[in-house]
């Protein structure tokens, strides 16, 4: 079985540090703070985990992939050089879409609104007495009272949520692509860019505004996308005719926040080009938080109406540390 990558190589492969010999990178885990050097090949891997058995082309990623993948650091370099085409925003934004789809993270993240949507139905059969009552056995309480106590719930396959993302994938481009960006470039010398192996961080701004999303592209570059919700469930639009840019400028402080959003977004793994004594100590600062969605519930009638969100929130690692 192949050993498909999450994160793509050629994504982690710019980060790969001159002062290490054979080509590689430095790493750190969230969850101990043990570090280690490796190559792209190394890490952000699963065996078959571009094969997803619910669509009709079970590798439909693979070949999505085989159009962006090698087109990335000419990407890249027309970002630097504001040359930016649609070949350039296709590729990027394809990235980005497929890291949201195809990473445990990004299925993880996108299994909750599918659980709510079960859940929901549920809540609003029972209201309508469509469900029977629970045995005796559990004091015949109604499915709602059962869920309420987490007595019963409801268990998605996050391989399901990833097929409805790769099927969808066009729709995400086109609306990454149709949204304004900020091309974020990084003249520390002693502060580049970190990765991780869930490279799509998000800044909240309002409960009415979906969040933005800041993605690294390599130590000295990174994009921050504002989307746009007016182009969602649209026919996708790939000449990018909304798109918009800026290159504004980036103070060491904006540096310092991106790579602490990466940290705290990274589900586990932190890689970076220049070991810099300060890198443990700042991980260590900020390890402690994890990205979820968040459902929220609205009664609307006899309807429920529910929004998802996702939120960088506090978690501790099973080691305790």
């Amino acid at each position: 079985m192949p050993l498909d990558h999450y994160v793509s190589q050629v994504h982690l492969k710019n980060f790969y540090s001159p002062a290490l010999a054979n080509r590689m990178m430095y790493a750190i885990k969230k969850s101990d703070l043990k570090s280690f050097q490796c190559r792209s090949r190394d890490v952000c891997r699963i065996e078959n985990g571009s094969t997803n058995a619910y669509l009709q082309n079970d590798r439909a990623i693979e070949e999505f992939l085989c159009v962006i993948e090698p087109k990335y650091n000419a990407s890249i370099a027309k970002l630097r050089d504001k040359n930016i085409d649609d070949e350039c925003i296709f590729t990027i934004a394809g990235f980005v879409a497929f890291v949201g789809c195809c990473a445990p993270t990004g299925m993880r993240l996108q299994t909750p609104p599918l659980q709510g949507m079960l859940e929901d139905a549920t809540i609003i059969l029972d209201r309508h007495g469509r469900l029977p009552k629970s045995p005796e056995s559990v004091d015949s309480k109604s499915f709602t009272e059962l869920l309420a106590e987490g007595a019963i719930g409801f268990k998605v396959d996050p391989t399901f949520p990833q097929a409805f993302g790769i099927d969808s994938i066009i729709e995400y481009v086109a609306v990454f692509g149709n949204s304004t960006w900020e091309i974020l470039r990084n003249t520390t010398s002693d502060s580049p860019f970190f990765t991780s192996d869930f490279p799509t961080t998000i800044e909240d701004v309002g409960p009415l505004r979906p969040s933005n999303k800041v993605i690294p592209l390599a130590p000295d570059l990174a994009i921050r996308i504002l989307p746009d919700p007016r182009w969602v469930r649209t026919t996708p639009d790939l000449s990018f005719t909304h798109f918009r840019y800026s290159y504004p400028k980036l103070a060491r402080a904006g540096v310092v926040e991106i790579n602490r959003l990466i940290v705290r977004c990274a589900e586990d793994m932190i890689f970076y080009r220049d070991n810099y004594k300060w890198i443990s100590d700042f991980v260590a600062k900020n390890r402690h938080s994890l990205l979820e969605t968040i459902v929220t519930r609205v009664p609307e009638g006899d309807s429920i109406v529910s929004f998802s969100k996702g939120q960088i929130v506090p978690h501790q690692h099973n080691n305790g540390g």
